[in-house]
């Protein structure tokens, strides 16, 4: 590492779920058993070799709440957060994912509570203020308006 640089690595992806209710947006939130334990969360994930950052978003929403997707967006933004224990920021680009009202979460051992909020709710639980930065633009770009049908992905 050249001294004075700090890496950016983008390595993995966030996922925000929504489902549509009586016209009314909810948030899937997980708690995390895994550090940090206890945490609310969105669904994250790592990319595996061979694999699109899209492909990796639905793989981890299956694998985290045995949810199959009805609809994929792309966010059109990264988050982001420093981590100090690796001296390096990471980034994360972020996808929205929309499920029928009706679908069932079930979760992996990651995870050991789930809750769909309305916005509010979700931005209080939230722990991070990266987090509440990403569903402040998931609010403004997919929940308050329609979003652009160019950021829409095909899952066949």
């Amino acid at each position: 590492m050249v001294k004075g640089n700090i890496p950016i690595v983008c390595s993995a992806v966030s996922v925000v779920l929504l489902r549509w209710r009586q016209s009314l947006a909810q948030i899937l939130l997980l708690r995390r058993t895994r550090p940090p334990a206890g945490v609310w969360c969105q669904v994250a994930g790592g990319i595996e070799a061979n694999e699109t950052a899209w492909q990796t978003a639905l793989r981890e929403v299956t694998e985290e709440t045995g949810l199959r997707l009805a609809e994929l967006w792309s966010g059109d933004f990264c988050e982001q957060f420093y981590e100090a224990d690796k001296d390096r920021i990471t980034m994360l680009p972020v996808f929205i994912g929309v499920v029928p009202p009706d679908a069932e979460v079930v979760l992996n051992a990651e995870h050991d509570g789930y809750k769909w909020l309305g916005y509010e709710e979700a931005d209080r639980l939230l722990a991070f203020p990266g987090q509440r930065k990403m569903l402040a633009a998931v609010k403004a770009g997919f929940i308050d308006r329609q979003p652009h049908a160019l950021l829409r992905i095909p899952i066949v």
